[in-house]
């Protein structure tokens, strides 16, 4: 009798053991691609919205012609430096770095395409967060438990007309950029750290 009383107590004791164990490991929940998108993609809408800044090359300069993004107002001796003026259309679509409206278009040779100038879009934009991968444990100095994930940051070009966003799509514009989220866990949840 005194064993049977004996081994039910001990088994008591390892199942309260093992009970305190367990409640005393708190288990770390996953942070999944789609978790990690929405937590960048909500730190950027939170900032404020930004115009695309797009590169116009001699193609692009050609296709704002068409689009009637731009006008030639005035050809210099040399016949390849140029003014081109913006349209009323024009105004309603791109922003010119300089603040004015008359794009000075200045080649160094009649054969130079490589020669260009960048707009921005009038239209203002979120950054878009997509394409999450390599979510792993990370360090990050000040947070106890911390996760890490790279993803890519591309230009948003809703509401862009087609003529403008066909301009951006050209050789020279650089749309979107790997980037590198931390995050942190706080009261049991995950939270964007920072971007890298």
């Amino acid at each position: 009798m005194k064993n049977a009383g004996m081994l039910k107590a001990l088994g008591t004791l390892a199942f309260l053991a093992a009970g305190m164990l367990l409640t005393g490991c708190k288990s770390v929940p996953e942070l999944t691609a789609a978790d990690a998108q929405a937590l960048i993609q909500a730190s950027y809408d939170q900032t404020a919205p930004v115009g695309a800044s797009i590169t116009v090359n001699d193609l692009g300069m050609r296709q704002g012609i068409t689009a009637k993004y731009w006008t030639r107002t005035k050809v210099y001796p040399n016949r390849y430096w140029a003014d081109f003026t913006l349209t009323d259309d024009g105004k309603k679509v791109v922003k010119l770095s300089s603040g004015g409206d008359v794009i000075e278009w200045r080649p160094e040779s009649a054969t130079d395409t490589n020669y260009s100038i960048v707009v921005v879009t009038a239209t203002a934009n979120h950054l878009k967060a997509h394409d999450i991968n390599n979510i792993q444990d990370e360090i990050v100095p000040g947070v106890d438990t911390a996760k890490g994930a790279d993803y890519t940051e591309g230009v948003n070009l809703d509401g862009v007309p087609g003529p403008l966003q066909d301009i951006a799509h050209n050789p020279g514009n650089k749309l979107s950029r790997k980037r590198h989220a931390d995050f942190s866990l706080e009261g049991g949840a995950w939270k964007l750290h920072s971007i890298s």
